[in-house]
């Protein structure tokens, strides 16, 4: 992990995901699991503590960042001001930022990342109805594909393989597809799969592309129906 101080009141340090790893964390842990994420937190603050001397003995501000391979992490010390209804935060000029002591800094976190993650699912929904379902045995997947043997389908599919399980991510061309054949098909599709509450943003990050798109006719190339 590196550590760079900024002031006496701001520490910024980058940890990659491999290092994360190394201490025993999930990459998807870290967004989707308070609790653990929480117990990667303050063992990285532990370390920061150690070697930069930085004592938390107070409100934190803490900001996060995800790039390619870690995250950045920026930590501020706060004070409760003298009435005690604000929190402040010390600015690089000297200045001091107020915010509410009923805005939770974990709130505003929450705010974020919700909002990134309606921006992920924007960029796949738009107008168009999506669906992701989970399949465990690839048969399954096999099976379904010869359900749908029109190439010319209105939909974009996507395969994908992340912790032992497959996911199909389908997406239905709003211009080209009635919506009754929609339900159709989608009837169909969890004959043979489970729903999920995966996000297609977890499954692009981490998931193995199996067929980027057309999947069915690829696995009905590769595994055609037993005449």
């Amino acid at each position: 992990m590196e550590i760079e101080r900024i002031n006496e009141n701001t520490v910024k340090f980058y940890i990659s995901y491999m290092d994360i790893e190394d201490r025993g964390f999930e990459r998807e842990e870290i967004w989707y699991n308070r609790e653990r994420s929480e117990q990667l937190f303050w063992q990285m603050m532990d370390e920061v503590n150690f070697k930069e001397d930085f004592n938390v003995d107070g409100p934190l501000w803490i900001q996060v960042q995800a790039l390619e391979k870690g995250l950045e992490i920026i930590v501020t010390k706060a004070h409760i001001s003298k009435n005690g209804d604000n929190i402040e935060l010390q600015t690089d000029d000297g200045n001091a930022v107020d915010f509410p002591v009923d805005k939770k800094i974990e709130n505003m976190l929450e705010d974020k990342f919700s909002k990134e993650d309606e921006e992920d699912n924007e960029q796949y929904n738009d107008e168009n109805l999506w669906i992701i379902a989970s399949f465990k045995d690839f048969e399954d997947v096999i099976q379904l594909s010869h359900y749908f043997i029109n190439d010319n389908l209105g939909t974009v599919e996507t395969l994908y393989h992340y912790n032992d399980t497959y996911f199909l991510y389908m997406e239905f061309l709003e211009d080209e597809i009635e919506e009754e054949e929609q339900e159709n098909m989608i009837s169909k599709v969890f004959e043979f799969g489970n729903d999920t509450d995966i996000t297609n943003h977890v499954l692009s990050e981490y998931g193995k592309i199996i067929f980027e798109q057309n999947t069915f006719s690829n696995i009905r190339a590769y595994f055609p129906a037993n005449i």
